[in-house]
């Protein structure tokens, strides 16, 4: 059997991310990284590439901190948004810049990862590779999981489907799909995520007809802004890592910017909480006067249902050549939206609850992702043990553990409402909300037939990264990087790939693995895991909350709460004037240097800057 010092599972982000980290840090340890796709990328994979497809962010913000995407070489300009095509490429070129690309094992899956229960620990991985048709076992030293949260597609069965004559399809499977864009006279586009615009967008400016449903017993639409905002203009993935306005954002871990008084005083005083409702309803009530949605009757039908403070990274931003709305609003517009339920299919038709039906050649569904890693862990009922999300009756540990457990969500609870009281007063958003169940995965292989509304326990993991865990804290080999969303996945990626590297040699300032064996200490972690983890229930309870730590305005504390378990300085904008530190937004060049500080504080391997090429 081969042995691997470490194993990263997946190559999106944060999964080349991970790796790269780890390889520049201990460069003598073997690597290998399975990706389940023929290409790397992750969203950005060859396969992912869908028509019009482009970030959010427009560049300088969706880059790793020590990989700049220039002008000169990836041809973005300043105040463009980057084609999925470019990033893709650069994603290529990290990979290739940092000495990984080679280290890649394509088209293959990890089944089953099974823990060995020795001292030294480790897992005896089952790999199955999909051009071969074989299965093969290797055993990992180290194990990082970065499948993400938006790998496995889930897409329901729909009544009357087989009969239905179109193709059914999600939005994962867009691009190889591409063909109803000239081919489909009409289509229909379930659901108003990011990817429901985007599809709709495609398909009108194709010339196809699109008839988009809206489900009026779902979430809505999503919150999407344009670029700037404010009277200021001010650039929007920017303004959520500034400083200052961090504050405005009730944050569990937030006190880890050192900054608590400021905090106290928003949160903790009726002064301070005035101030922040007033912040969220200019913030928001700003978005919806820029897009307009009370102008017209089918762009109202747009205007998001849900409120801007308690919205996490649904929120997107409006990235297209033309306007999006005055297309929906044109008298001649090809863009027909339907607040109601598919009831049934029926040949070459949709059939509304209300009665209503309309022609349609292809059916494209937004309806959600299975945030479970894709594979088997065991010995059976290790999922609870690892922190993953998991069906409370089915792995349970014993009786006594499930009432510990029970106390201590009471208790972190009781904490998040006492810190912060404006959360008492939970938004309620869709009084008739039903989830979809039914289910016909896309991936047959996705595990227990989870559905994007399956009642799991969230993730419970340390730092959103390691189980608090004495048997995986002892050994140190398994870590989580990507179980996380915020407008900075990038900058996070980068920093969680270092924190995981300098935990797995024992080279963290502030360490968890220093608990083991003292109780009163594992208590305690324990427990400001359930804290952490838990606090997404009542901060994002109509968004990502309550299955994993998804957040906007939190992403600077929490790479603070990262930096300082790696013994570096948090507050990166010495020198910068007055000022500097709370009023100008952090990005990804505030953190260039942070594998060259490590290394000189408390030394690594080699190449920790730049790698091998």
């Amino acid at each position: 059997m081969e042995t691997i010092d470490c194993v990263v599972v997946g190559a999106g982000w944060y999964g080349l991310g991970a790796a790269k980290q780890y390889h520049c840090t201990q460069p003598e340890s073997s690597l290998a990284i399975i990706e389940g796709e023929s290409s790397l990328g992750g969203t950005w994979a060859d396969h992912r590439l869908y028509p019009g497809l482009k970030s959010n962010n427009q560049l300088g913000t969706y880059e790793y901190p020590d990989f700049p995407m220039d002008t000169a070489r990836f041809g973005v300009k300043p105040k463009e948004h980057i084609p999925g095509e470019v990033v893709n490429t650069y994603l290529k070129a990290y990979a290739s810049e940092f000495g990984i690309a080679d280290l890649i094992r394509f088209d293959t899956k990890v089944v089953v990862a099974e823990h060995q229960d020795t001292d030294e620990g480790g897992w005896v991985l089952t790999l199955a590779n999909a051009k071969r048709k074989d299965e093969k076992k290797v055993f990992a030293r180290k194990l990082i999981i970065a499948t993400g949260l938006t790998s496995d597609a889930f897409l329901p069965h729909f009544k009357g489907q087989e009969t239905f004559g179109g193709k059914i399809f999600h939005s994962k499977e867009f691009r190889q799909n591409r063909d109803t864009l000239k081919t489909a006279k009409s289509v229909t586009v379930l659901g108003a995520t990011k990817f429901g615009y985007d599809a709709a967008y495609a398909y009108a400016m194709a010339g196809v007809e699109v008839n988009w449903v809206i489900r009026s017993s779902g979430h809505g639409p999503c919150w999407i802004s344009p670029s700037f905002v404010t009277p200021l203009k001010k650039w929007i993935e920017k303004l959520a890592n500034v400083r200052a306005l961090t504050w405005f954002s009730p944050c569990i871990f937030g006190e880890a910017d050192g900054y608590t008084k400021m905090r106290n005083f928003y949160h903790g005083t009726a002064v301070g909480r005035g101030l922040v409702n007033q912040f969220w309803k200019t913030l928001g009530g700003d978005v919806i006067t820029l897009n307009g949605y009370d102008s017209h009757p089918e762009t109202a039908k747009l205007k998001p249902w849900t409120e801007a403070m308690f919205t996490a990274t649904s929120f997107s931003i409006l990235n297209y050549d033309t306007d999006f709305f005055e297309l929906v609003k044109r008298p001649d517009s090809n863009i027909k939206i339907h607040i109601g339920e598919i009831d049934h299919l029926s040949p070459g038709r949709v059939h509304m609850a209300d009665g209503t039906s309309f022609a349609s050649d292809a059916l494209l569904a937004n309806t959600g992702w299975k945030h479970v890693p894709p594979m088997k862990f065991l010995p059976e009922g290790i999922d609870v043990e690892l922190g993953l999300p998991h069906r409370i009756n089915a792995t349970d540990p014993r009786p006594e553990d499930l009432a510990n457990q029970q106390q201590l969500l009471e208790k972190a609870d009781n904490e998040i409402l006492r810190r912060f009281p404006r959360l008492k007063d939970q938004p309620v958003w869709n009084k008739n909300y039903v989830p979809i169940t039914e289910t016909k995965g896309i991936d047959s292989n996705s595990a227990d037939e989870v559905t994007p509304c399956t009642p799991l326990t969230p993730y419970m993991l340390h730092h959103f990264i390691v189980p608090p865990s004495e048997r995986f804290l002892r050994s140190r080999d398994v870590a989580f990087i990507g179980m996380v969303s915020n407008f900075s996945n990038i900058i996070t990626a980068h920093v969680q790939g270092l924190w995981i590297s300098a935990y797995f040699s024992g080279k963290l300032a502030i360490d968890p693995a220093k608990a083991v064996g003292h109780e009163t200490q594992m208590e305690e972690l324990r427990y400001q895991t359930v804290l952490h983890n838990r606090f997404g229930k009542w901060r994002y309870p109509t968004d990502w909350g309550s299955k994993a730590p998804s957040f906007i305005f939190d992403a600077v504390p929490y790479l603070d709460l990262l930096l300082k378990d790696l013994g570096l300085e948090i507050y990166r904008k010495t020198g910068k004037g007055f000022g500097a530190e709370m009023y100008d937004p952090y990005g990804p060049e505030d953190y260039r240097g942070i594998n060259e500080e490590w290394e000189t504080k408390f030394g690594g391997g080699g190449g920790a800057a730049t790698g091998e090429k």
